[in-house]
């Protein structure tokens, strides 16, 4: 086989292994936030970044949901980062943002934050925020799904199939389930 079909072949893999259940469980958690006039705060670094920043445009635009990406504002993610770090820069933002039980934080990682190894502990932080204040927490990540799998009210895992290509297959797959879930959510 050549790459590319190799590749396209993991992807239907991974299709075909994705949790039914837990994509529903992230649309119905979405459809309340909606009818409460909730929030939607939208987490990631890296391609989740550019992931989260996409889809806040088709929660707002499409679903009519209130959203929100740290990341698009590279102004005050980059002074938050010089001035509190790194580790900090999505809690404090969440805070200034008021945070409540109405609003709903999505992860979107490839490892989903893991404390001990020291990676997307950013994103472990802002999860532990949400929790003190009772907002919701969903996810889209890879791997074992970290932090975030252990502690979301509902998270998809993205299935590994090679180890390999992990990263992109998260990143690729976290792209076409938003759009699944914003289709699922269209007014």
């Amino acid at each position: 086989m050549t790459e590319t079909a190799i590749y396209l072949s993991e992807c239907k893999e991974i299709i075909n292994k994705l949790n039914y259940t837990d994509i529903n469980k992230i649309v119905n958690i979405l459809k309340i936030l909606r009818s409460s006039h909730g929030r939607l705060f939208i987490l990631g670094v890296g391609g989740s970044a550019a992931n989260a920043s996409h889809s806040v445009n088709d929660f707002r635009k499409i679903a009519k949901i209130e959203a929100y990406a740290p990341t698009d504002n590279v102004a005050e993610l980059t002074a938050r980062t010089n001035d509190d770090g790194w580790e900090t820069v999505f809690i404090n933002w969440l805070k200034v943002s008021k945070l409540n039980e109405r609003d709903v934080v999505m992860i979107l990682s490839v490892g989903g934050g893991n404390v001990e190894k020291n990676v997307s502990v950013n994103l472990v932080n802002a999860i532990d925020y949400a929790k003190s204040v009772n907002a919701k927490i969903v996810g889209i990540v890879g791997k074992d799904g970290g932090y975030t799998a252990k502690h979301a009210n509902a998270c998809v895992i993205v299935p590994t199939v090679n180890p390999d290509n992990i990263t992109p297959h998260t990143e690729g797959i976290q792209a076409v389930l938003l759009h699944l879930i914003v289709t699922q959510l269209k007014v």
